[in-house]
């Protein structure tokens, strides 16, 4: 048998498969990364530490983390696939960066890139597009620097070449959008700390007029094969946080039912102390004990308020509630109602009283989801919505996800019930505001300000405009 013989590449790739989904290697690939993302940021002390979700949450320790995030995608910047995303536009972070001269980003790649296409090209892009975007909104001198900078590790002259033609354009997007842009005072710039960088970065005080640092750290050292042994007995996995569903015990529910960042940093000791035999037990005690919990009155980030709307208006993820479901979450005077969109249908051991300040609406997945979303989810939660509001109470809409059908649901209650200046309308004042892409879309950037996650899918924001531009009898035609 040669080693040409298919069976034994059959074999071979059967065990790399084994090994790289292995959860013993992965929380100690991850718990070596983890400690050359803390000696990164001991370089940095003044500057906060910002995981690039979903994977740089993993390489994060709580106790240096800042509290904010990021969400910038390796898809925005994959070659001749480049883009500035309005739905992902991260400008909540500028205000941050403001007020501490800075950040540092953390984030990693599996692919065996020496870093992500997140961190090495949509990061890029983003300071450069803000720079520009500054300029067009708030004027700026000869002296405000617009440059694209890129990692000649990373990057190649055509592929930066080939992504400065496009940025002017991005930058009148960003410009012509409703965000709010705070007027910077000095421009941005990336730079990048990787475990073969041999000395980090100098930056200078922010008294020499130079640059808004946003230091990108990518957690992983690159290796060319699957996986390199360790002496301690585990399989290093490069970018082990990244597609964390595959591995880490999750079912259905997955941010719920599987090993996640805020279980492993709970229990961090406890897993990495567990022998490899026995960790998918201790893992499995894990999952079943924050599956019991779901729903046990914990409130964790809590639902978001719309800024927009003075926070009448408010989006969340199911599992963010108390429960029972409180009569007030805000400082409305008026109190709370809830509109909850679930996949499962709701058990009275939830909710056992009827309550005339919540609507839950069950929304299965996939097209036939999609139908009800229209024909009767919408229409049900519409009326419901106006009635509450009109009382003066604010409304949570909740979803499975939190950024989808309840993002869907909050974007036309801010087009049917709100003026453009974010004002309630009563229904004699409604029929005067324009109801168009431009003004769905502006909506759309009210949510996503406050909630930087809301991620709608392309299925809900057609039936989003559907709804609201198309008639009744004709939706669905």
């Amino acid at each position: 048998m040669t080693a040409e013989d298919p069976n034994v590449k059959s074999e071979a790739l059967a065990y790399l498969r084994r090994e790289s989904l292995d959860i013993y290697n992965r929380v100690h690939s991850i718990a070596e990364d983890c400690e050359f993302v803390k000696a990164a940021c001991r370089a940095y002390p003044d500057l906060p530490v910002v995981p690039n979700l979903r994977c740089g949450a993993w390489y994060v320790d709580p106790t240096i983390a800042s509290g904010e995030v990021a969400y910038f995608k390796s898809t925005d910047g994959h070659f001749n696939n480049w883009t500035f995303n309005l739905r992902r536009p991260n400008v909540h972070l500028l205000p941050f960066i403001v007020q501490h001269g800075g950040l540092l980003l953390v984030d990693s790649t599996r692919s065996g890139k020496r870093m992500p296409d997140a961190l090495s090209k949509t990061v890029p892009i983003w300071c450069a597009v803000v720079n520009r975007a500054m300029c067009m909104r708030h004027g700026k001198g000869d002296e405000w620097d617009v440059s694209l900078f890129t990692s000649p590790a990373a990057v190649s002259r055509q592929e930066h070449a080939q992504i400065e033609t496009q940025l002017d354009d991005w930058a009148r997007l960003l410009t012509n959008s409703s965000y709010d842009l705070p007027n910077l005072t000095h421009s941005l710039r990336p730079l990048w700390v990787t475990p073969s960088t041999s000395l980090y970065p100098h930056l200078p005080p922010l008294s020499d007029g130079t640059f808004y640092p946003v230091v990108c750290i990518s957690a992983s050292k690159q290796i060319e094969e699957g996986f390199e042994r360790r002496s301690n007995g585990f399989s290093y996995i490069q970018g082990s946080g990244d597609d964390h569903e595959l591995w880490g015990q999750a079912s259905i529910l997955d941010d719920i039912c599987g090993l996640t960042p805020d279980m492993f940093w709970r229990n961090r000791d406890r897993i990495l102390n567990t022998d490899r035999f026995s960790l998918p037990g201790l893992i499995g005690d894990l999952v079943a004990q924050r599956a019991e919990r779901y729903g046990d009155g914990r409130c964790t980030a809590g639902p978001t308020k719309i800024a927009k709307v003075q926070g009448t208006l408010l989006v969340g993820k199911l599992s963010d509630l108390p429960l029972p479901l409180p009569h007030s979450l805000t400082d409305s005077a008026d109190g709370i109602s809830y509109v909850l969109i679930s996949e499962e249908p709701a058990t009275q051991a939830v909710e056992p009283a009827p309550r005339d300040d919540l609507l839950r609406l069950q929304l299965p997945q996939g097209k036939r989801g999609q139908k009800l979303f229209l024909e009767s989810v919408l229409p049900r939660a519409m009326p419901f919505v106006d009635l509450q509001l009109s009382r003066g109470k604010a409304v949570c809409i909740c979803c499975d996800s939190g950024k989808d059908a309840s993002v869907g649901i909050a974007l036309i209650v801010l087009q049917l019930f709100f003026d453009n200046a974010g004002q309630f309308l009563r229904p004699e004042d409604r029929g005067g505001t324009a109801i168009d892409k431009k003004s769905i879309s502006t909506r759309l950037q009210w949510i996503i300000t406050s909630r930087p996650q809301a991620n709608p899918a392309r299925a809900t924001l057609k039936r989003v405009n559907e709804f609201l531009m198309t008639s009744p009898a004709l939706r669905g035609k």
